[in-house]
């Protein structure tokens, strides 16, 4: 796992992420030497969080406190509560008009069957991860959204509720995807307050995407720079060109 550790400790730095990335991985059975988890929590998403301060596998059972997160990551409901408690969220938003019958066949899930699904911080990763998620505001994610036209060579989606279904979204289809979040994962995540987005890069491709990301984030730091001294050389009353700034930037360095 060390290329892992290579990869987060590049995203890190070269985004400077206040949270580390995270590694989501599917599971048949709970790997070996990796704590089940233990404490009840409203929705699945709060795991995004807490992976943050180690590794652990969850079940189906630990998803329960969210149905429409279980319903994303191909989980049945586990009894006639959990079935109800679906059957009335989704009534629910389609009365406010939140979520309207012809748009659940839009929201991304993962095949129905998962069993275990395993949070952990990427640089400690006990499995490879199927996706990686970084919590960034608008000036890192035009970073990785540089990235991910370079690496896969178009342009990624952005996501709305719920912000779960960003997960589906990049397993499915091998892609990254940008989740801007939904009101409950807000409400629920310290990590995600209104500055911040969510993405979901695709974890078999995580050390190609560090290498992009560190590329690209050196460049924006020049070219920042660039801009800023041209802007204040215009603003004075002067008119360079581009070689002119160029040498400019050279000298200030």
């Amino acid at each position: 796992m060390t290329q892992l550790r290579e990869a987060a400790q590049i995203l890190v730095d070269a985004l400077h992420l206040e949270q580390p990335p995270i590694a989501v991985s599917l599971a048949e059975a709970p790997p070996d030497g990796v704590a089940e988890h233990e404490r009840a929590v409203p929705a699945g998403c709060v795991f995004w969080q807490q992976a943050a301060h180690g590794s652990f596998t969850t079940s189906p059972a630990d998803h329960a406190g969210c149905t429409v997160g279980m319903h994303t990551h191909g989980m049945a409901p586990q009894n006639d509560m959990q079935a109800e408690d679906l059957k009335v969220s989704l009534k629910v938003f389609n009365d406010l008009g939140y979520v309207r019958e012809e748009d659940l066949a839009r929201i991304p899930t993962l095949p129905a069957g998962t069993r275990h699904v395993v949070y952990a911080p990427l640089s400690d990763a006990p499995l490879p991860p199927d996706a990686v998620l970084l919590f960034t505001d608008a000036r890192q994610g035009l970073i990785v959204t540089e990235a991910a036209q370079q690496v896969e060579g178009g342009m990624p989606p952005a996501l709305g509720r719920p912000a779960c279904a960003v997960v589906p979204q990049t397993i499915t289809t091998g892609r990254a995807a940008l989740s801007l979040g939904c009101c409950g994962a807000r409400a629920y995540l310290d990590a995600l307050p209104d500055s911040l987005a969510l993405w979901a890069l695709p974890g078999a491709r995580i050390a190609e995407y560090a290498e992009r990301i560190q590329i690209l984030a050196s460049a924006n730091q020049t070219l920042t720079k660039f801009h800023k001294l041209r802007r204040q050389d215009v603003e004075a009353g002067g008119g360079p060109t581009i070689s002119e700034s160029l040498a400019r930037l050279e000298a200030s360095s």
